[in-house]
This record gives C-alpha cells, sequence and structure tokens, in this order.
C-alpha cells in the first residue's frame, strides 16, 4: 500500500485533524515504516498455525452469579451523611 497525501487528507479528514506540510511528511514517512512493518509481517509462513482466540490457556473461575442480600437498607443508610427513609440525598449537580 502507498502512502499518497492524499490518503494523509482522507485519515486527516476522517479523524477530524488538520495537518501543515510538515507534519504530512512527517506522517507520511511515519506510515509508510507502519505499512512496512506489516509487510514484513506478511512474510512469515504461518501454515499449520491455528489462530489465538485467548493468549493463555487459563479460563475464568466464575463465582456463580446468586442474588442475595448482604446489607439491608437501614444498615446502608446508617452512615449516610444525608439521608431520606430510603434514598441517599446528594447535592444537586444538574442546572437546566
Amino acid at each position: 500500500m502507498e502512502i499518497t497525501t492524499k490518503k494523509i487528507d482522507e485519515l486527516a479528514h476522517l479523524a477530524r485533524l488538520e495537518f501543515n506540510e510538515n507534519e504530512k511528511i512527517k506522517i507520511k514517512a511515519d506510515l509508510q515504516r507502519i505499512v512496512g512493518f506489516f509487510d514484513k509481517l506478511s512474510e512469515v509462513d504461518t501454515d499449520g498455525v491455528e489462530p489465538l482466540i485467548y493468549m493463555s490457556d487459563r479460563t475464568n473461575n466464575l463465582r456463580p452469579d446468586n442474588i442475595e442480600e448482604k446489607i439491608t437498607k437501614k444498615e446502608a443508610l446508617k452512615n449516610a451523611p444525608s439521608k431520606d427513609s430510603d434514598y441517599f440525598k446528594v447535592s444537586k449537580f444538574i442546572k437546566k
């Protein structure tokens, strides 16, 4: 893939960025190095190599998701600085 000034302009438009000519030259060199790196990766023989889904063979040991009441409303509200009968009271933070 060849990196052109037109391609950089298209990418800049999509990213809502603006570059001057000096920046475009630097970006073009960086993108050419990146594309060259991927071209180098395509030279690697991957025949017989299974694609990776996970980076390791480990599995997560998850606990069952059981609903249990660990703390009552009364206990939860006990140390609240400001509360109503069943709710925490907080200061208003949305301005209309």
